[in-house]
């Protein structure tokens, strides 16, 4: 079932527990991707992404589903026939704690090993988390392809203040 930005009223109320569904995003999701997104942009836990980029890179997109809500979002962005990265990863606040984070994870390195990358990549606040999933921590100059083509393109380019973290895929 897919669901739109107008299903997510009354989101901020306690949701019972429910089984989460993890399924690809479809296009009626990207109004309330991009409000979960902006949230953590306006925390500053994450860059900004435009709605129209959503639109062009919706088939990177993942979402986790609770009571026909949108609960948790992430993104498998494709640098090289090696490398891919773990993007715009969001737990909506009224679910967190659940897991929904590492189960998102779970599934876009099962779908970047399905096609192929060596490595799985993130720029992170949350390092601890990362490193519970098997990732490691790397100096961001091991990974040109994201600093020389989307980095250098950041506002926080000279002072980026996240950490890379690295994931080799068997």
């Amino acid at each position: 079932m897919s669901s739109g930005a107008a299903s997510h009223a009354g989101a901020t109320r306690a949701v019972p527990s429910a089984r989460p569904i993890i399924r690809p995003a479809a296009i009626d999701d990207v109004p309330y991707i991009h409000h979960l997104i902006e949230i953590y942009a306006a925390q500053g836990n994450l860059l900004p992404r435009p709605m129209s980029e959503l639109y062009r890179h919706l088939r990177d997109f993942f979402v986790i589903e609770v009571h026909d809500k949108i609960a948790a979002c992430g993104a498998l962005e494709i640098f090289t026939e090696n490398l891919g990265e773990v993007r715009s990863l969001v737990v909506d606040d009224v679910f967190k704690g659940r897991g929904f984070g590492r189960m998102l994870v779970e599934r876009i390195a099962e779908e970047a090993r399905t096609i192929g990358l060596k490595r799985l990549m993130a720029l992170t606040y949350v390092a601890p988390f990362f490193h519970k999933l098997g990732f490691t921590t790397v100096a961001k100059d091991t990974l040109p392809e994201k600093v020389w083509g989307i980095c250098v393109k950041c506002y926080k380019f000279n002072n980026c203040d996240e950490t890379a973290v690295l994931l080799e895929l068997k």
